[in-house]
C-alpha cells in the first residue's frame, strides 16, 4: 500500500463460523493502488485485538497510513484510532475527511470485494479462512480498470509470478503437483467469482442504480443454482437457476447483505446472503418453488435428477482424453440434456452405469 497510503476499510460480517472461530472478514483497501488485504477475524474482537491485528498485518508491511475512510462506521474509525495511538505510542492526527473523488470508487471496490468474498465463502464453506490468502492473491493479481493494471503491479511496480506459472518453472515438482493443481483450480474458481461480482457492480454503475435494497420484514426469494457437474463441454446455463421462498428478512447486515428466516429444511444453509442472491417477492405464485419440490444442499445448489445416459464419447485435451457422457435430466420444465464428465456423474449416480456396458 503506497508510501503515503490512504486506505478504505470495511467488515464483511455474519459469515459461517470456521473451525478457528472466524466469522468476519476485515477488508482493507489501499485507495491509490486498489491493493487489498483480507483479514479473517471474529465480530466480537475487542478493539485492542483489532489494533494488534492491524499493526501486524498492515502497519508492519506498509507503515502507518495517512487517512482511513470507513464510510459505514465512523464510531469504529475514531475508537480504532484512539487504540492505535496507544498501541503506537504516538498521537496520530488523521484526516478522515471525505475525498469525494476517490470515495465513490473505494465504495464500489469494497462492494465488489464483499460480493466476491461472500460467493467464495459459500464455495469454500466452513474452511473459508484457509482459502482467504488465495482469494487475496487472486484479487491483487487481476486487472483493475481504475489503475489499468493489477493492484500488485501498481503497488510494487512489477508483475507477480503466479502459482499458475510454477509448473513451468520446475518448482512444481518440489511443491507437489497435487497442491499446485488444487491451487490452480481454486484460483480459477475465485477468478470466476471476481468476474461475476465485477460484472454485477458494472451493471449497477451503467444503469446508475444501486443494488436492490430491502428492509427488515420484507419477503424475498432466494436464488438456487442447479448442480451441473462441470459442464465445460456442453452449453453453459442449460439448467436455469430458480428461486425458492418467499422468506422473511430478519436483519440487514451492512449495506448489501441480509439475514433471512430460513425454514427447517434449509438448516444446513448459512442464513446471510449477498443481495445478488435475492429477488423481490412479487405476487406471482408461479415464480415460487416450494421446497418440497427440490432438494437444496448447503451451497444452495439443487439437484436435478439424471434419468439416463444417452451417449458416451471422449473429449481430447492436450495431454489426455476425458470421458464425457450425455445426460438426460428430469427438470420441472421438461427434459433437458447436458454433457458431463463421466467420472463425476459416476461418483454421484453410480446406478446410471449398471446397465451401460463400457
Amino acid at each position: 500500500m503506497g508510501r503515503d497510503s490512504y486506505i478504505a476499510m470495511d467488515f464483511v460480517t455474519k459469515l459461517p463460523r470456521t473451525s478457528s472461530g472466524h466469522d468476519t472478514i476485515w477488508v482493507i483497501v489501499d485507495r491509490l493502488t486498489k491493493s487489498a488485504h483480507f483479514l479473517p477475524m471474529r465480530e466480537d474482537y475487542k478493539m485492542d485485538r483489532l489494533a494488534r491485528l492491524y499493526l501486524n498485518e498492515i502497519v508492519a508491511r506498509h507503515g502507518v497510513p495517512i487517512s482511513i475512510i470507513s464510510d459505514r462506521d465512523s464510531r469504529f474509525t475514531s475508537r480504532f484510532w484512539q487504540s492505535m495511538q496507544e498501541a503506537l505510542g504516538t498521537r496520530l492526527d488523521m484526516s478522515t475527511a471525505y475525498h469525494p473523488q476517490t470515495d465513490g470508487q473505494s465504495e464500489r471496490t469494497i462492494q465488489t470485494l464483499e460480493d466476491m468474498l461472500r460467493a467464495c465463502v459459500l464455495d469454500f464453506g466452513g474452511s473459508w479462512d484457509v482459502h482467504l490468502p488465495l482469494v487475496e492473491f487472486s484479487y491483487n493479481n487481476s486487472y483493475h480498470s481504475s489503475v489499468r493494471c493489477a493492484p500488485f503491479e501498481a503497488l510494487y511496480g512489477r508483475k507477480c509470478r503466479s502459482p499458475i506459472m510454477w509448473a513451468e518453472v520446475g518448482e512444481g515438482q518440489l511443491i507437489g503437483p497435487e497442491l499446485v493443481q488444487e491451487t490452480t483450480e481454486k484460483i480459477s474458481q475465485i477468478k470466476d467469482r471476481l468476474k461475476a461480482a465485477r460484472d454485477r457492480q458494472k451493471s449497477y454503475a451503467d444503469k446508475r442504480r444501486k443494488p436492490l435494497e430491502f428492509s427488515v420484514g420484507d419477503y424475498v426469494l432466494l436464488k438456487v443454482s442447479p448442480w451441473k457437474g462441470v459442464v465445460r463441454f456442453g452449453k453453459k446455463g442449460k439448467l436455469a437457476p430458480r428461486f425458492v421462498g418467499p422468506f422473511e428478512i430478519i436483519e440487514k447486515v451492512g449495506p448489501v447483505a441480509y439475514r433471512l428466516d430460513l425454514p427447517e429444511e434449509l438448516n444446513g444453509v448459512h442464513d446471510t446472503f449477498y443481495v445478488s442472491k435475492l429477488k423481490k417477492c412479487l405476487a406471482d405464485p408461479t415464480l415460487q418453488v416450494p421446497l418440497d419440490e427440490i432438494r437444496v444442499d448447503a451451497k444452495l445448489n439443487f439437484m436435478e435428477e439424471p434419468v439416463e445416459i444417452l451417449e458416451r464419447e471422449f473429449k481430447k485435451l492436450k495431454h489426455s482424453r476425458i470421458a464425457i457422457v450425455k445426460v438426460q435430466w428430469n427438470s420441472k420444465r421438461g427434459p433437458e440434456v447436458t454433457w458431463e464428465r463421466e467420472d463425476q456423474i459416476k461418483l454421484k449416480y453410480p446406478h446410471l452405469f449398471s446397465d451401460v456396458s463400457s
